[in-house]
């Protein structure tokens, strides 16, 4: 079995803002993208254009309808990768090593070449964060773009993860939580980041803020209900001739 490291130099992971988030889906396309193309073997699909297509991601978005006990319902976009936790026990569970947590950054990674393709990982990960790639026989896993956080051949606005650059609504922020003055943590701290499932003990790095609360829909009318009053009392012209006409027929009006 892997050991995890008492402690790592730096937590690197994401805050993901659920109250930004718009459920476009940009960043699973910009991962497959990526992921696909650079680190490791590519992410494969089975039958992709057939009637049952399937494939590997490294991060989905589920949207859920929430109604909080006050204010409006909202429709929350919640993506979902892997955590990089500090008491990974996708990491302690591994038969053959080849899961493990970097001690320089914190990240959790898979050597493929050690996989075997058990699927113990996915089995231990409370987060359902680990998948099996179909063609390869290994599980991958979101390795927070490790092949470009550290690439001094690109642009330095660039060294992020994929799912971090392309989001359109920047509901997705990168850096060193174990920094508590990063902009992550300061962000995580004012706006009440929180655990994913913290019952399970697991310590994830990645952080959730919440979503803030709606206005009701009563409100809402209120506040726009002087201007949806009519302009004109009474109309002229050809719309006023015809809402005159119909007015004559049983429940005819305009």
């Amino acid at each position: 079995m892997t050991t995890l490291p008492d402690k790592t130099d730096r937590k690197m992971g994401l805050v993901i803002d659920l109250d930004t988030c718009v459920g476009c889906h940009a960043c699973v396309i910009s991962c497959k993208g990526w992921n696909t193309e650079n680190y490791g073997a590519p992410l494969s699909d089975q039958d992709p254009y057939g009637s049952d297509p399937s494939g590997t991601f490294l991060n989905r978005v589920h949207s859920y309808e929430v109604q909080p006990e006050q204010g409006a319902a909202q429709l929350i976009h919640f993506p979902k990768s892997c955590l990089h936790c500090d008491d990974a026990p996708c990491v302690t569970v591994c038969p053959t090593g080849a899961s493990y947590k970097r001690v320089e950054d914190g990240i959790v990674l898979v050597n493929e070449s050690d996989c075997i393709g058990c699927g113990l990982c996915a089995w231990a990960c409370p987060y359902g964060a680990r998948e099996m790639d179909a063609a390869e026989g290994v599980m991958k896993k979101c390795t927070l773009c490790v092949d470009r956080i550290y690439n001094e051949n690109l642009p330095e606005e660039d060294r992020v993860p994929a799912c971090v650059r392309t989001c359109p609504a920047g509901a997705r922020h990168f850096g060193d939580l174990g920094d508590p003055d990063s902009d992550v943590s300061r962000l995580s701290a004012e706006r009440g980041g929180m655990d994913l499932m913290p019952e399970q003990g697991t310590k994830p790095v990645n952080k959730y803020l919440p979503p803030r609360p709606k206005d009701r829909i009563e409100d809402q009318i209120d506040v726009l209900a002087p201007l949806l009053e009519p302009i004109a009392a009474d109309t002229g012209g050809f719309i006023g001739w015809l809402d005159k006409a119909l007015s004559r027929l049983p429940g005819g009006t305009i």
